[in-house]
Order: structure tokens, then sequence, then C-alpha cells
């Protein structure tokens, strides 16, 4: 399929690297103009040059309200709207309830929830006078099941599904046409599992997680794009306040 974002601009956090890059790519080859916003520069300025003409680079630290709010007039300038907004960076961490320190808890929850309500305030009104557009907010299988030794990281994906689901209602009561979704992938092929990798080894490391999901293997990054992108698209249009899981099984279990 092509031109299934076609005309439409798309503001993307994280990408430089995983989901955010993926889905750039993605929403590039079916149409969109995409903003590519990321803290590491090196990276999103690559994947941005890698697009072409369709796309561009912001340097964006998604923790700031400044910098959001400039890079959403950015995107405007650039490309005259914007009509998708995917927020896709995040951060990880594994560690217990006790284990964790309040500096950490904090830092997780700003970038991986923080940066998302930033995300959706300051979006909204650009997005809604364009006459309507997706938000497309990637949490985690970890938002919908929780683990002993995921508190923080639990805790955000978890506030950044019900967040989505909010947001939704408020834009459907305000007459926006503004659809808003999460996303929640399990283990999936991206440098959040590259310190395992180190650990263990790339094979000995994706088995390990391939063990845990009934699929028996770890999802690829265009198999979430893909969801993304049909969120972001029209052919969504009816679908608002909900939550994809896409974790290979673990959840049914």
């Amino acid at each position: 399929m092509t031109d299934r974002v076609a005309g439409k601009v798309a503001l993307i956090t994280g990408g430089a690297s995983g989901l955010g890059r993926e889905s750039a790519r993605l929403f590039a080859e079916e149409g969109a103009r995409v903003v590519v916003t990321d803290i590491n520069e090196e990276g999103g300025r690559a994947v941005a040059a890698e697009i072409g003409d369709a796309a561009t680079f912001l340097s964006h630290d998604v923790t700031s309200e400044e910098q959001w709010i400039s890079a959403v007039q950015q995107s405007v300038a650039a490309f005259g709207g914007l009509n998708i907004l995917v927020n896709s960076a995040g951060i990880g961490l594994t560690k217990t309830v006790e284990d964790i320190e309040l500096e950490e808890w904090h830092r997780v929850h700003a970038i991986d929830l923080d940066s998302v309500f930033l995300g959706c305030k300051h979006a909204i009104p650009e997005i809604a006078k364009c006459g309507g557009g997706s938000i497309v907010n990637i949490s985690s299988v970890a938002g919908i099941i929780a683990g002993a030794n995921m508190a923080a990281y639990n805790s955000a994906k978890a506030a950044v599904r019900h967040l989505s689901k909010s947001v939704a209602l408020h834009c459907a009561r305000k007459g926006y046409n503004i659809r808003s979704n999460s996303i929640h992938p399990a283990f999936i092929d991206t440098p959040i599992l590259d310190r395992h990798k180190a650990k263990y080894g790339t094979e000995v490391a994706l088995g390990k997680f391939a063990r845990q999901i009934p699929l028996g293997r770890v999802g690829q990054p265009r198999e979430v794009a893909n969801a993304i992108l049909f969120l972001a698209s029209d052919e969504s249009s009816f679908i608002t306040g909900t939550e994809l899981i896409i974790d290979g099984g673990i959840s049914a279990m």
C-alpha cells in the first residue's frame, strides 16, 4: 500500500532510533512529511537525511516545555501544519520499588510520561487548526501487566495508557476531530535491548526474551510501526481512547 498518510505532517519524538526511526521511515514511505525529533542529534539528522526532502530534524529534549512549544511551532513552520503526533521517546529502568532512587523515579516519569503530556498539550491546538488528526502514544505491555522489578517503568507506562484515554475524551468533547490512542509493545529488537545483548550476547539475550513470548520470538520494529501507522491514518477514523497491544501473546496468558 502507498499514500496511507499522504499530505499529512507528523511529528515523531525519539526519531533517531528504534520505533521512532522505523515509524519516520514508514510514514515517509506512505506519503507523509515527517519532523524527526530527538536529543541524539547525529542519529536524528541521519534519519532525516535518509528520508530526504520529506523530513526535517529538530533537536528536542522532550522533558522541556519550552522545547516542546518550539518543536511544534517549527513543525508547523516547516511543513505548513500538523496532523499527527507520535510520542515515541522513552527510556527503561529495571529496579524494584525498594531499590529505585527518587531521582531515578522522577527521570523515568519525566521522559516516559511528562513528555507525553507536554506533547499532547501543545500539539492539540495545531492539529485542531488543521481539521483534526491523530495522536499515538507509545506505552508498553508493561503498562498493562506489571513486573516486580519495573516500579517506575510500570507506573509511567500505565499512566500513558490512561492519559491517552483522557486526551481522547477531551478532544471528542471539544469537537476537535483528534483521536488519541496508545500502543503497547512487548520485547522489540530495538536499542532498548542493547545492554542485554552486550551482557549476554545477541543470540542468548534475544533467546531469553523470546522464551517469555507465546509466539516464541522477539518483535521487529516494522511490526510496531505498522500499527502506529494504522492508528495515525484515516483507516482508524472511528478508533479513539483505546490501546493496541503488540506483545506476541504475553498479556493473554
